[in-house]
């Protein structure tokens, strides 16, 4: 089963990887559309929708916002997730370049991908050039591929309404192991149930799927008009939020690297000192 697992891992991240180079080559024209503020809106419209208070950067909390053309999208997916008894609680939406960058997660969770590159490198230590492919699919490393940073996408979780408690979908947010993958053989028939009921409701409100990752979805960016197969370009790139009101700027270097080679590589020795440390791997 371990070998299983391990194959299948391997097998779905060389596909993420292959995935995220034909969204560098999808054509964007941008919109210039306005972030707006997704706690607001939703208070105003009355929907019932949670926003996570976990802050998943070193730099900053979680900023909800999407782009002002898909609020109605984002309201009524949440608006129908109400009448079926469900709570979206959105983990993430929006991210400056400093938010989406890999190097400013906390340790624990670079130290968590480090933990499964190299158990699926057997327990050799990855090159950096391999742990960038691996981070690539994982988080994103260049502005062009992060849908976050087009403000077009975000990372749920869905609740009962009636117990407070999180549906199964069979792990929990920002997991990193054969589990992660929408359609991971490796989950409970419920849990695959509640992901397809989920992602069904996502996609008739103009939300698709990120295949990679089950807690993702995007809206009207090169991910969505890629996986929906629209042929048409996306209206949404990657862009700074440049004042309080919600304007942006596009990104110019949006096929840059966050990072650079040098850096990653310092990440890295700095994770295997603390694993090794932790006696959590031998090498």
């Amino acid at each position: 089963m371990k070998n299983r697992k391990k194959e299948y891992w391997k097998q779905q991240m060389d596909l993420g990887y292959d995935f995220m180079q034909r969204i560098m080559n999808y054509p964007v024209e941008e919109s210039m559309e306005k972030l707006v503020d997704l706690t607001y809106t939703a208070k105003q419209a009355g929907v019932k929708v949670k926003f996570s208070g976990v802050s998943r950067t070193t730099v900053s909390k979680p900023v909800f916002f999407l782009r002002e053309g898909i609020i109605d999208n984002f309201l009524s997916a949440a608006e129908e997730l109400n009448r079926k008894g469900l709570i979206m609680r959105v983990e993430d939406a929006f991210r400056t370049r400093q938010m989406q960058n890999p190097l400013n997660r906390p340790q624990k969770v670079f130290d968590s991908i480090m933990r499964i590159i190299i158990w699926e490198c057997d327990g050799r230590v990855p090159e950096p050039d391999f742990v960038f492919k691996r981070i690539t699919a994982l988080i994103a490393t260049i502005p062009k591929i992060c849908t976050h940073m087009s403000g077009s996408a975000i990372d749920i979780s869905v609740l009962s309404m009636k117990t407070g408690k999180e549906i199964d979908r069979g792990e929990a947010y920002l997991a990193m192991n054969e589990k992660t993958f929408m359609d991971s053989i490796f989950i409970s028939e419920r849990a695959r149930e509640n992901r397809e009921f989920i992602t069904h409701i996502m996609k008739k409100n103009g939300f698709y799927a990120y295949p990679f990752e089950f807690w993702h979805y995007s809206c009207n960016d090169a991910f969505a008009q890629y996986l929906s197969e629209s042929g048409k370009p996306a209206i949404y790139g990657p862009v700074d939020m440049i004042d309080e009101n919600g304007k942006v700027g596009a990104i110019k270097d949006y096929n840059k690297p966050l990072f650079s080679p040098d850096e990653i590589k310092k990440k890295l020795e700095e994770s295997l000192i603390r694993l090794k440390k932790q006696k959590t791997i031998s090498i």
